[in-house]
C-alpha cells in the first residue's frame, strides 16, 4: 500500500525513469543474470505504475466493487501465464512463432478516459517468454529443450542461455551467458551501436517526459510499448533463427496475411467493416471504400500486407523450386488485391521501397537506382501535367486528408522550441492548443521525423538519424549473401518509407521484430558454426556430471 501510495502521488516520473532504465539495462546487460534481473524489474514496476495511472477510471470500477473476483481473475491470468511460460522454457524455438502470430491482434480497451488498441496477445507471450528467460538465466539449464523446430537439442543460444556467449549488443565477447561457454566471437559493430541508440533513445524519451504536457500519454507508450517491445527485442536477438524456425514463421505470417486480406474482400463486397466507426462513418460519406480487415487504420493493414509481399518476394528472389515459385505467387495475387482494396497510397509507397530493395540487394544497385528515378520524374512530370487527376486541384492539404496542415504544424512547433521541444508524447496537446485545427480528431501526426522535431527537438533528431543510419546500415551489411537477411533488411527500409508517411515507428512492434531477428541473423553470421549434440550426449554429459561430483558409495 505505501509503495502504490507513493506511485500515486508524485513519483510516477521517477517511475518512468525507473522503467526506461530498466528497459535500457534488459538491451545493454552483459551478463545473462543482470539482465534477468532488469527483466523481472521492468515486469514487477511496470504493472504498479499502470495501476497508480488508471486506479480512479471507470474500467477498474469492477476492481473496487468486486476486489476478491479481482484477485480471483488476476490468479487465473497468472496461471495461464506460467502455463505459457513453462511451454517456451521447454521449448524456446516456440517465441518465435507465437510472436508472429500475436503481432497483428490489437483489443480495444479503455484506459484514463483513451481508447487504446492494446497488442493483449503480444503481451502475454513477451512476458512468458521474459518469465521463461529469467528462470533459465537464474536457475540455470535444468530443462532440455532445443531451439530448433522439431530438434529436441539446438545448437545453443536458447532463451536466456546464449551458447558461443557475447551474443547481445553490448556483450563483450569473452563473456558467456547462463550455461554458455566462453568465446572469442566478436560482434559486429552495428549491432552494439543498435543496442545502445535504442537504450539511449528509452532514457530520453523517459527525461523528456518530465516536461511533456500530456505526460499520461507519454507513460502509456513507456508501459504499453518501449518495455514490452525491448524484452521483445532481446527474446528474438538471442534465439538461434535457422532457416527452419524462419520458414515456420513466414508460413504463419503469410497465412495471416491470406486470412486478413479474405475478411477485407468480405468487408469490400458487403460494404461492411468489423472494426472502427470513424472509418465506417467515412466510407458512407464517400464515393470509394476502404477496408481494414481486423486493424483499426487502412494504412496499418496495408503496412502488414505491404511488409509481408516484401518477405514474401524474397522467396522468389531466392528460393528457385517450381513448388514454392507457384505458391508464393499465389500468395502474392491474394495478397496485392487486399492491399489495392486499403487505397493506402503510402503502403504502396512502402512495397515499392522493399522491392527496389530487393533487386538492389540480388542484383545490382544501379540499374534499380536509375528505374527510380525514372519513375520519380515521371511521376512528377504527371502531377504537373495533371493536377486533377490526383486531386490536387483541391490543393496539397485536401489530396494529403489533411496530412500536410500536420506537417506545417510540427514544423511550426519545432521553430517555436528547437532544442528540446515539447516534451514526449505532447503532439497532439500542442497542436490542438496552437492550431486550432477545425477537426480536432486529426491531430495526431503522421510523419515520424516531425514528430520527433516537435517533440523532443534537435535533441531528439540527434538520436532518431544515426539510430535509423545505424538500424539501416546493420540490416543491409551481408544482406546480398542472404536471402533472409536481404528479406528483413527490405521490409524494414519499406516500413522506415512507411513511418515517413504515416505513423509509429517505435510504436509498432513490427519494428522491433525486425530489428531483433536482423541482429540475431548478423551475429550467427560472425559467429563461428558450433556442431550440434544429440539428446544422448547432452545425457550422458550430465550422467558424468552428476557421478563426478557423487559422494562416494552414493552409487551403492
Amino acid at each position: 500500500m505505501i509503495a502504490f501510495a507513493a506511485l500515486s502521488g508524485p513519483l510516477p516520473k521517477l517511475g518512468m525513469i525507473a522503467v526506461a532504465a530498466l528497459a535500457a539495462a534488459v538491451i545493454l546487460a552483459r551478463e545473462s543474470r543482470a539482465q534477468a534481473w532488469a527483466m523481472a524489474g521492468g515486469l514487477v514496476l511496470s504493472p504498479f505504475l499502470l495501476l497508480a495511472d488508471i486506479w480512479h477510471s471507470p474500467q477498474l470500477g469492477l476492481v473496487h466493487r468486486h476486489p476478491l473476483a479481482a484477485v480471483l481473475g488476476a490468479g487465473v491470468a497468472l496461471v495461464a501465464l506460467a502455463v505459457v511460460a513453462y511451454a517456451i522454457w521447454r521449448r524456446p524455438w516456440l517465441l518465435g512463432p507465437l510472436a508472429v502470430l500475436a503481432l497483428p491482434f490489437r483489443v480495444p480497451i479503455s484506459v484514463a478516459g483513451n481508447t487504446s488498441n492494446l497488442l493483449v496477445p503480444l503481451y502475454i507471450v513477451v512476458a512468458a517468454g521474459a518469465l521463461a528467460w529469467i528462470a533459465r538465466a537464474l536457475l540455470g539449464d535444468r530443462v532440455g529443450g532445443g531451439n530448433r523446430v522439431g530438434d529436441r537439442v539446438g545448437r545453443g543460444n536458447r532463451v536466456g542461455d546464449r551458447v558461443g556467449g557475447g551474443d547481445r549488443a553490448g556483450a563483450r565477447p569473452e563473456v558467456a551467458g547462463a550455461g554458455g561457454s566462453a568465446s572469442t566471437t566478436t560482434l559486429p559493430a552495428g549491432v552494439i551501436w543498435l543496442g545502445r541508440l535504442l537504450a539511449a533513445w528509452l532514457l530520453l524519451y523517459a527525461l523528456q517526459a518530465l516536461y511533456s504536457s500530456d505526460f499520461q500519454k507519454a507513460l502509456q507508450q513507456m508501459l504499453f510499448f518501449y518495455l514490452p517491445f525491448a524484452l521483445l527485442l532481446v527474446l528474438l536477438r538471442d534465439l538461434h533463427w535457422d532457416r527452419r524456425l524462419l520458414t515456420v514463421c513466414l508460413v504463419i505470417t503469410a497465412a495471416l496475411a491470406v486470412v486478413f486480406a479474405a475478411i477485407g474482400f468480405v468487408e469490400y463486397e458487403t460494404k461492411t467493416l468489423l472494426l472502427n466507426p470513424r472509418l465506417i462513418a467515412a466510407n458512407n460519406v464517400h464515393t470509394y471504400f476502404t477496408v481494414n480487415s481486423v486493424f483499426f487504420d487502412p494504412d496499418i493493414f496495408g503496412r502488414y500486407l505491404a511488409l509481408v509481399m516484401t518477405l514474401l518476394t524474397a522467396v522468389l528472389l531466392y528460393d528457385d523450386r517450381v513448388r514454392t515459385q507457384l505458391a508464393v505467387s499465389v500468395v502474392l495475387a491474394i495478397l496485392w488485391v487486399g492491399l489495392v482494396l486499403t487505397l493506402s497510397r503510402s503502403s504502396l509507397a512502402a512495397l515499392l521501397v522493399g522491392l527496389g530493395a530487393l533487386a538492389a540487394m540480388r542484383w545490382r544497385a544501379w540499374p534499380v537506382l536509375a528505374a527510380a528515378a525514372v519513375v520519380v520524374v515521371a511521376g512528377t512530370g504527371a502531377l504537373a501535367l495533371s493536377p486533377r487527376t490526383f486531386g490536387l486541384n483541391q490543393g496539397l492539404n485536401n489530396a494529403s486528408s489533411g496530412r500536410a496542415s500536420l506537417v506545417t504544424g510540427g514544423v511550426r512547433m519545432f521553430e517555436a522550441r528547437p532544442l528540446y521541444g515539447y516534451g514526449s508524447a505532447s503532439f497532439v496537446v500542442e497542436y490542438r492548443a496552437r492550431e486550432h485545427p477545425v477537426n480536432p480528431v486529426l491531430a495526431a501526426s503522421h510523419t515520424i521525423p516531425v514528430t520527433i522535431a516537435a517533440e523532443q527537438g534537435v535533441i531528439g533528431l540527434i538520436l532518431y538519424v544515426p539510430l535509423m543510419l545505424v538500424a539501416a546500415l546493420t540490416l543491409l551489411s551481408g544482406a546480398r549473401s542472404s536471402g533472409e537477411r536481404a528479406a528483413i533488411a527490405a521490409a524494414f527500409l519499406a516500413l522506415a518509407l512507411h513511418t515517413m508517411l504515416y505513423a509509429d515507428f517505435l510504436e509498432d512492434p513490427v519494428t522491433w521484430t525486425l530489428l531483433g531477428v536482423g541482429s540475431a541473423l548478423a551475429v550467427a553470421q560472425r559467429r563461428p558454426e558450433q556442431p550440434s549434440v544429440t539428446a544422448r550426449e547432452r545425457w550422458l554429459k550430465r550422467r558424468a556430471a552428476r557421478e563426478a561430483h557423487a559422494p562416494a558409495g552414493a552409487g551403492v
